[in-house]
């Protein structure tokens, strides 16, 4: 029998977690805990080992963002951690949680590890399916959004925990394959756009998710708008808001 998805809820709005956890809850995901500040989050994470973080920004003692960095930094000991019956230890997931979707500590939360953002008046619908994508390892953001985060923050320095990738352990047909991930084409788009069956084209993301040390499909098209391998004023084929990368 497969085990319910554990979320983690974090916002200092009682409101919206209970919003939250009752549409997540009516689709059979269970919210282990609840946390009002980043602080709590970081604790509840630690005690709970959750899939899932729903991660609100702007929260007191300690923002969403910090409190992302600690989640995905933290030491993960085997015999206490979830491992999704693959044996390997999984740290949890985090969806960011804002009310506007060019605030500049997304593309910060992004950069530490974060799988993607989500606006809070989403659809119940949109919501347990974005924690449900992320738990398999996809990640959350469409790719036009990720163009303006880039354009607009990527240059800026200051807080961004921007990612600085060395690309040159990638072959050139993994090169293709990234540029045109982070235009925001799907695996079927890049197998037909390449003639490559499906399969080989998860092998190319996953070989370049680990040989540039990337968490994700996200992180990968962060690194390669910041690696110049892409610039943000180039359009894709998948450019609609809320698309998945």
């Amino acid at each position: 029998m497969t085990e319910p998805l554990r979320v983690l809820l974090a916002d200092d709005q009682t409101l919206v977690r209970t919003g939250f956890r009752l549409i997540l809850g009516a689709d059979g995901i269970d919210v282990v805990a609840e946390a009002a500040n980043g602080a709590e989050a970081v604790e509840g994470v630690r005690r709970t080992r959750p899939d899932v973080v729903l991660m609100d920004v702007r929260m007191p003692e300690m923002d969403g963002l910090e409190a992302t960095r600690r989640i995905l930094a933290a030491p993960r000991a085997p015999h206490s951690v979830r491992t999704g019956g693959t044996g390997i230890p999984e740290e949890p997931r985090v969806i960011i949680l804002t009310t506007f979707d060019l605030d500049r500590y997304v593309y910060s939360a992004l950069s530490a590890g974060a799988s993607g953002f989500l606006l809070k008046d989403v659809t119940p619908e949109q919501l347990t399916a974005a924690v449900r994508t992320v738990r398999t390892g996809d990640a959350l953001l469409a790719p036009a959004v990720t163009r303006r985060l880039v354009q607009r923050f990527a240059q800026r320095g200051g807080d961004t925990a921007a990612l600085h990738r060395d690309l040159a352990s990638l072959t050139p047909r993994e090169l293709e394959v990234l540029g045109l991930l982070a235009r925001g084409l799907s695996n079927a788009e890049l197998a037909a756009r390449l003639h490559l069956a499906e399969a080989t084209v998860k092998t190319h993301v996953a070989r370049i998710l680990g040989k540039l040390g990337l968490r994700d499909r996200v992180q990968a098209v962060i690194a390669a708008y910041e690696t110049g391998l892409v610039s943000a004023g180039e359009h894709g084929a998948a450019d609609q808001p809320g698309e998945r990368t």
